[in-house]
């Protein structure tokens, strides 16, 4: 007969089974082994994915989604701590038969008696994983509110007279100028198309002395808004100092009207970072989709709106590795697709700003940003980045010790030396070609676009923009420029008469060059704006 000796994680079931407590590599998870020693080969359960914790309206659409492990496959199932999952309309439980380890559990319409703590459990002959997650649903009220139910059948809708005096006003243009700066009304009127000036301070100050009394009910006090930028590392974050009146008021995020779950964990898409009075929302990983308009709501009143637009561009010139002595400077210098008044630097994990180490410049295309690093020493030497929307990249410095005994200690003469292919030959000619070519666009309707190629050729080619193979070169709708072979067009505002196939052709004495692409404009969909008024609307008839 074997025996061994029971260690702190191990305990004898009820059934004289051995249970042996294992640590997952994803925090939660918590892990039992059966068997003393594993066979070869053979795993417990463990999760890859665990399901993540939710907040969502009444009515949408509810699931969780975990990726499970282990040899033999696991089974899987799902349980709630109140009550059975077994109606078949109200939960629908699948996997992935292409994966054959994702495991969904979905709540189609989402109701509040649904809302629980979750669990998965994933168990084989060796063992079991279980990990839980709790679903949290907002009541909107639609059954209680004969208001609401007009509303959503389409029958209560108040135009606002005072706007339709100047055409159509986008609903969105409300929410972003009720955050926004003084020095930004100019540009968020133009990017709108509102001309009245004057009506439109009239409107907004009467607008904002009513969100004042309403936010007045729930926050005690409220500053230091800072609208959303994009970090160094491809996030982007904003944030607000408030108090609440009651701690236990909840927070929620809205995006473009639909409501966002986020985590207090910052490895999550959406995060919440809160330090004493300070809320500090971030995204992580940017991609195209992540625009739109951002509002923070507590007790169903807007408290902040700000409005995103992820940067469309790129890098055509990266920055390179450079080595310079000590005491000397040393230059990063890299090229952008599309003009950007700012991009981010970053050294040894640290921002550079402008000042007594660091000199910043951009020239006056905004297209080639430099960061000066002066006087240069050894602890200067590491990894520097430059980022831009969601696109970074990154170089090193290497600072050489001086060994010269009549320069050492001196300041040297800086030397700029550009990190380009060594130039040609002016009798060199060659054909037109691109460089980089043009990309897929889809722009919203009303935002700004642009496009960007790089081409090369000697002579230097004469570049024609098409769309729809009509000329757009003598188009003043069209901002078009060619900066050392950096060709851009800037559409100020984008409608639905801009989508199409653009083209750009590059020819000289020697031949043709051409490269093609689509633009896609997307338009406003009004549910959205309805969802959001009457969402918020219910929303304070429910915390009253």
């Amino acid at each position: 007969m074997k025996f061994f000796r029971k260690s702190k994680n191990e305990e004898p079931s009820a059934a004289g089974q051995l249970k042996i407590k294992k640590k997952s590599s994803v925090p939660g998870v918590m892990i039992t082994q059966f068997v003393e020693e594993l066979p070869a080969g053979m795993t417990t359960p463990d999760f890859i994915r665990k399901p993540i914790a939710l907040t969502i309206q009444e009515g949408k659409l509810a699931f969780f989604k975990a990726i499970v492990s282990g040899n033999p496959k696991p089974t899987v199932h799902w349980t709630r701590n109140n009550g059975e999952i077994t109606d078949p309309e109200k939960y629908i439980i699948s996997s992935d038969p292409t994966s054959n380890n994702e495991y969904y559990i979905e709540m189609p319409e989402v109701s509040p008696d649904q809302a629980d703590t979750y669990k998965c459990i994933a168990a084989n002959e060796y063992g079991k994983a279980v990990v839980t997650a709790t679903l949290n649903v907002i009541e909107m009220g639609y059954k209680k509110s004969k208001a609401m139910q007009d509303a959503r059948a389409g029958l209560l809708v108040e135009p606002n007279k005072a706007e339709k005096k100047d055409g159509e006003i986008d609903p969105r243009f409300w929410d972003v100028l009720m955050s926004a700066n003084k020095k930004d009304y100019e540009n968020i009127c133009t990017e709108f198309g509102v001309t009245n000036f004057r009506w439109m301070l009239k409107t907004l100050n009467a607008k904002k002395v009513e969100r004042e009394e309403e936010q007045a009910k729930f926050i005690e006090q409220l500053s230091n808004l800072k609208h959303i930028e994009v970090k160094p590392g491809g996030g982007a974050e904003f944030e607000i100092e408030m108090s609440l009146k009651d701690p236990n008021l909840k927070v929620f995020l809205f995006k473009d009207g639909e409501m966002i779950p986020f985590s207090l964990d910052s490895e999550e898409k959406h995060f919440l970072k809160k330090t004493g009075r300070r809320y500090t929302f971030g995204i992580k990983d940017l991609g195209g989709d992540d625009g739109g308009l951002y509002q923070v709501i507590v007790g169903g009143v807007p408290i902040f709106s700000t409005d995103f637009k992820v940067p469309m561009v790129d890098f055509l010139v990266k920055i390179q590795e450079v080595k310079a002595t000590e005491r000397q400077d040393a230059v990063f210098e890299c090229v952008l697709s599309s003009p950007m008044s700012k991009i981010h630097w970053v050294g040894k994990n640290q921002p550079c700003e402008q000042g007594e180490k660091f000199d910043i410049e951009v020239s006056e295309d905004m297209l080639i940003h430099r960061l000066v690093i002066k006087d240069c020493e050894k602890l200067d030497g590491g990894i520097y980045s430059a980022s831009v929307g969601i696109k970074s990249c990154n170089a090193f410095l290497v600072v050489e010790v001086d060994n010269n005994p009549a320069s050492k200690g001196k300041k040297k003469v800086h030397k700029l030396s550009m990190s380009f292919t060594p130039s040609k030959d002016c009798s060199f000619e060659t054909v037109p070609s691109f460089l980089v070519p043009l990309k897929t666009h889809s722009s919203p309707e009303s935002y700004e676009c642009y496009m960007s190629c790089a081409v090369r050729g000697t002579p230097t080619p004469h570049v024609s923009w098409y769309r729809n193979n009509v000329s757009l070169n003598t188009n003043t709708n069209y901002l078009i420029t060619n900066t050392c072979g950096v060709c851009s067009m800037v559409i100020l505002r984008v409608g639905a008469k801009d989508s199409g196939e653009y083209k750009v052709i590059a020819d000289n004495s020697l031949g043709r060059a051409e490269c093609s692409t689509n633009l896609t404009v997307q338009g406003i969909k009004s549910i959205y704006f309805a969802t959001l008024k009457y969402s918020i609307y219910n929303m304070c008839k429910i915390m009253h």
